[in-house]
C-alpha cells in the first residue's frame, strides 16, 4: 500500500500521512544513529589514543552502547532540591524534540524527503535556536551554580557563533536564489569541482567551525566542561534526563553535517553510487571530522572562543558575503 492509498483510506490529507510516516522513520534513524555514533566515537578515540576502545560486549564492542542505554533507562530520575521541577524536566525534551522537525526537510535523494517544503533551510535554522533555550532552562532549573555558569556560557557561545553561521549560509542562498534544500542540491553537479564548497571554500570552513561550536563539541564544549564545571548544564541530570541531552547532541551532529552536505557538498549527488548512499557517506565523513577535532585539539578558553567568533569569523563571513553579492550582481 502506497501513501496515496493509505491517506485515502484514512480520510486524511496526503501531507499529514507523509509527515507521520517520515517522523516514525526518522525516530528509528535517530535511535540507531545514536548507537552507531557512540560506538564510532569510542573507536575513533581509542585509535587516536593508541588503545582499542570497547571490544568486550558483543562483536567488536557493538553492544556496549546498548548495554549503556539499558543502564541509563534503569537509573532513577532525580530532581535536585530547590530546583524548578517544570523547567528542569522541560529542558531535555526541548533539546531533543526539535531535532525531528529539523530532519524533516532534508533531501536524502532526488525523491526521498520526509516533508519537502520550499523554506526548508529557514525551518532548520529557526528550530536550531531552541537548543540554546534548552541549555538555559537546564541551568536555571537545576539550582546549581555550575549548571548556571554552563547555561550562561551556552547563551554567549550561541549568540557569537550563530552570526557567522548565518552569514555563511546566506552566501549559498545568494548564489542559488532559493531556501529550498532540494533546489540548492539541484544547482550543483555530480563532481566535487561542481559543488558549492568549491566556489565557496571560505563559507564552508566558517560553517564547519560554527557547527562544531553550535553543537557544543570539543574544542568548543565550554558549556559542559568537565574539568571546570563538573559537566556544566547537565550536572544534576540522571538516567534518561541525561540520555535525552546525549541523544540530542548526536542527532544535532547529523543535522549540521546533513545541512553542510546539502549546501556545500552536492547533497545526494555523486558518480556510480545511489543518491542516499552518497548523502550518508558525506554526512558520516563530516561527523568523523568533528570527532577528529575532539580527540586532537584541547579545549579553548572562553575568551579565545569568543574572540575567534567576533574578531575573525564574523569579519571574514561579512567579507565573503559582500564578495558573493558583488559577483552575483555582476554575473
Amino acid at each position: 500500500m502506497n501513501l496515496h492509498t493509505l491517506a485515502k483510506s484514512l480520510g486524511v490529507a496526503l501531507p499529514l500521512v507523509q509527515m507521520v510516516v517520515g517522523l516514525v522513520a526518522l525516530a528509528a534513524f535517530v535511535g540507531l544513529n545514536a548507537v552507531l555514533l557512540v560506538w564510532m566515537e569510542r573507536k575513533v578515540a581509542g585509535h587516536f589514543q593508541r588503545r582499542p576502545g570497547p571490544y568486550e560486549v558483543g562483536p567488536w564492542g557493538l553492544l556496549q552502547t546498548v548495554a549503556d542505554a539499558v543502564k541509563l533507562v534503569a537509573k532513577q530520575l532525580f530532581t535536585p532540591p530547590g530546583g524548578d521541577r517544570t523547567l528542569f524536566w522541560t529542558a531535555p525534551f526541548t533539546a531533543f524534540l526539535p531535532v525531528f522537525v529539523m530532519l524533516l526537510p532534508l533531501p536524502w535523494s532526488h525523491t526521498l524527503t520526509a516533508f519537502p517544503v520550499n523554506l526548508g533551510l529557514l525551518l532548520i535554522l529557526a528550530f536550531a535556536g531552541l537548543n540554546v533555550l534548552a541549555l538555559c532552562l537546564a541551568g536555571w532549573g537545576s539550582n546549581n551554580k555550575w549548571a548556571l555558569i554552563g547555561a550562561a556560557r551556552a547563551v554567549a557561545q550561541s549568540v557569537a557563533y550563530e552570526i557567522p553561521l548565518l552569514l555563511a549560509v546566506l552566501a549559498v542562498v545568494f548564489l542559488t536564489g532559493t531556501l529550498d534544500l532540494g533546489l540548492i542540491v539541484a544547482c550543483q553537479g555530480d563532481m566535487p569541482w561542481e559543488w558549492l564548497g568549491a566556489s565557496q571554500p571560505l563559507a564552508f570552513v566558517i560553517y564547519v567551525v560554527c557547527a562544531v561550536a553550535e553543537t557544543n563539541r570539543a574544542p568548543f564544549d565550554l558549556p559542559e566542561a568537565e574539568s571546570e564545571l563538573t559537566a556544566g548544564f547537565h550536572t544534576e541530570y540522571s538516567g534518561m534526563g541525561f540520555g535525552l541531552f546525549f541523544l540530542a547532541e548526536y542527532a544535532n551532529m547529523i543535522v549540521v553535517s546533513a545541512v553542510a552536505t546539502t549546501l556545500f557538498l552536492g547533497g545526494w549527488k555523486g558518480p556510480v553510487l545511489p543518491g542516499p548512499w552518497w548523502f550518508l557517506l558525506k554526512v558520516y565523513a563530516l561527523i568523523f571530522l568533528i570527532m577528529w577535532f575532539r580527540w586532537t585539539y584541547p579545549r579553548t578558553r572562553f575568551d579565545q572562543l569568543l574572540n575567534l567568533a567576533w574578531k575573525w569569523l564574523i569579519p571574514l563571513a561579512l567579507v565573503n558575503l559582500l564578495a558573493t553579492a558583488v559577483l552575483v550582481e555582476l554575473a
